[in-house]
């Protein structure tokens, strides 16, 4: 059996993080290593945004407020604070005791950093199931990633983000006892 390598995909707001969040609530006995993405909103609107590791650990990735040469839109994006604080999370390397990844998201701002493309490639490439998002368009790393023959790209969209959760739970479960089965002696 294949080790899943689902990627979630869809326009801004449809609920991607969501469907993550939620699968990962229905599963027993995750030992879930990575990040999820989330909103800064403040009385002018949305300030920027914030990478939160599954254990609860956060960074400011970008922020209307921060000088930096890295920009997408009106945020200036911290890559090094990234690299430092969230990236390790990402890397099956540092996170021997994961048995799932989670990467929300692959996108613009996360791209700018090196360590975090190369911690991507090496989760894609171990044996782990990995589960993140990834962004609609996009050439460079996003094209690369999504061309891989061994990742499955589902565009979450307000008719399926429902019962994406629990099909997502599932196969992650199945993914689980296949590898308990190879690992008996």
């Amino acid at each position: 059996m294949d080790v899943p390598k689902i990627l979630l995909t869809g326009r801004p707001g449809v609920g991607k993080t969501t469907v993550i969040m939620r699968a990962l609530a229905l599963l027993e006995r995750p030992r879930a290593s990575g990040f999820y993405t989330r909103e800064l909103r403040g009385p002018r609107g949305r300030l920027g945004f914030e990478a939160v590791a599954l254990d609860g650990h956060r960074q400011v990735l970008a922020h209307v407020d921060f000088r930096s040469p890295q920009r997408v839109s009106k945020y200036g994006v911290d890559v090094a604070g990234f690299e430092r604080e969230i990236v390790p999370y990402v890397d099956p390397t540092a996170r021997p005791e994961a048995d799932l990844i989670v990467v929300d998201e692959i996108g613009k701002m996360e791209c700018f950093s090196e360590r975090f493309q190369a911690a991507v490639w090496r989760a894609l490439d171990s044996p782990l199931p990995l589960l993140g998002t990834i962004g609609q368009a996009g050439g460079g790393f996003i094209a690369r990633v999504r061309a891989r023959p061994d990742v499955e790209v589902i565009e979450v969209t307000p008719a399926n983000r429902e019962r994406l959760p629990a099909q997502l739970a599932a196969r992650l479960r199945q993914a689980y006892l296949q590898t308990a089965v190879e690992a008996r002696p």
